[in-house]
């Protein structure tokens, strides 16, 4: 029997609030005690080990401690590249993983004439690991119609970073089929964060969901990291989904039509609840008919779960509106809320200049350079204004 265990989407380094990435990398190091306890015989990353292809010096040494712990129990680490940890440039901070002997990336193939990509594996006993990595902005998925594995093996793994069909639901979001696939027994996936398993034929395919939630909205969707462990007997596939529990999450959802007395009525709700070392997720929506969103003293909401000892505190305001409310949208899929936001504006203030505002938030995001001189930055911002807003020399 062969056991291994299946990570994904850990993102260290992804939440802005310290003591969030200190729960996020807990459940990872709580992952690395499980599958050392359990004597997993190797271990498999599907992508976004870290946030960034370029994580802060900190999460690095937090990270090779817990590889070199891994490594000194001597289970090998097979790994490919997300889209968070992918870079154009073909390096990263996954290089320096592997030099240092903690981890082999398995993503090796071969471009053909035909336009076809042709796989390698990574061999380990009589099982043959394959992958690709995922790309910014899904890139990967035209590639994957492309793919092939060069041989056949007695038990194939297929690592990928991407989305198929079946997870998405009616969201409007780029996905690859499953039949487009190279035949695998087990598709360790990566990309989508939540738990997910899918059984065809002998195939299995598996999102173990992130080794810790990653936004507002996971928190309030799965609470709680995972990751998958795997039984291989002679050939049939044994998945068990581990929840790894840090700590407790409580999620408040209050609705609110008075924006003087929402203070109040906040603070007596939540008094109720024990909220003591626990992760608080408040959740307010509705129309204020009296006052405004701005009426409420969240200054004062946060001291007072601070008194309760509470760990962390996350708000929502997004299904809030007042009165004075100038633009209002309703936000499921943040990928597009800039879009819906100058969309809803546009119907309220039609003008000319309408048309220039999606090209000059694009120049916003114009980035200085490494080493780039602050007036030639300067310049080549004042440029592209320029041309956008078709004014010559004016700049």
């Amino acid at each position: 029997m062969v056991r291994f265990a299946h990570f994904a989407d850990c993102h260290l380094g992804g939440w802005r609030q310290e003591e969030l990435q200190k729960v996020n990398f807990e459940s990872f190091k709580k992952a690395v005690d499980t599958i050392i306890e359990k004597k997993v015989d190797f271990l498999l990353i599907s992508g976004d080990l870290f946030d960034s292809a370029y994580p802060p010096i900190e999460i690095l040494k937090e990270t090779f401690a817990e590889f070199k712990r891994i490594k000194e129990n001597n289970i090998p680490v097979f790994l490919i590249a997300g889209s968070h940890d992918f870079s154009a440039s073909g390096k990263t901070f996954l290089d320096v993983l592997e030099k240092s002997g903690f981890c082999k990336s398995v993503e090796k193939y071969e471009l053909q004439e035909d336009g076809r990509i042709k796989l390698e594996p990574l061999l380990f006993k009589d099982m043959a690991i394959f992958g690709y990595s995922g790309k910014k902005s899904s890139m990967e998925i035209e590639d994957l119609k492309k793919v092939y594995f060069n041989s056949v093996y007695p038990f194939n793994i297929f690592m990928i970073h991407t989305t198929i069909k079946d997870v998405i639901g009616n969201l409007p979001i780029e996905y690859i089929e499953r039949n487009k696939l190279p035949l695998a027994d087990y598709y360790a996936m990566g990309h989508i964060h939540q738990v997910f398993k899918k059984e065809e034929a002998s195939s299995i395919f598996v999102y173990p969901g992130p080794i810790y939630p990653n936004n507002y909205q996971e928190l309030v969707d799965l609470n709680y990291g995972s990751f998958e462990l795997v039984d291989i007997d002679g050939g049939k596939i044994k998945t068990e989904n581990i929840k790894i529990k840090i700590k407790e999450v409580v999620s408040l959802e209050i609705e609110l039509d008075n924006g003087l007395t929402a203070t109040e009525k906040i603070i007596h709700e939540l008094d109720r609840i024990n909220l003591k070392d626990k992760i608080v997720l408040l959740k307010l929506k509705g129309n204020l008919t009296h006052g405004k969103t701005g009426d409420i003293k969240f200054n004062e909401i946060e001291s007072f779960v601070q008194k309760k000892a509470c760990y962390s505190f996350l708000r929502n305001t997004s299904s809030l509106e007042s009165l004075d409310t100038q633009i209002t949208v309703e936000v499921e899929n943040s990928s597009n809320i800039e879009e819906k936001i100058i969309e809803e504006y546009t119907k309220q203030n039609p003008t000319d200049f309408n048309k220039y505002i999606t090209g000059i938030i694009e120049a916003l995001t114009i980035e200085k350079n490494e080493d780039e001189k602050s007036n030639t930055f300067e310049s080549r911002f004042l440029g592209e204004l320029k041309k956008i807003l078709n004014l010559g020399e004016m700049l």
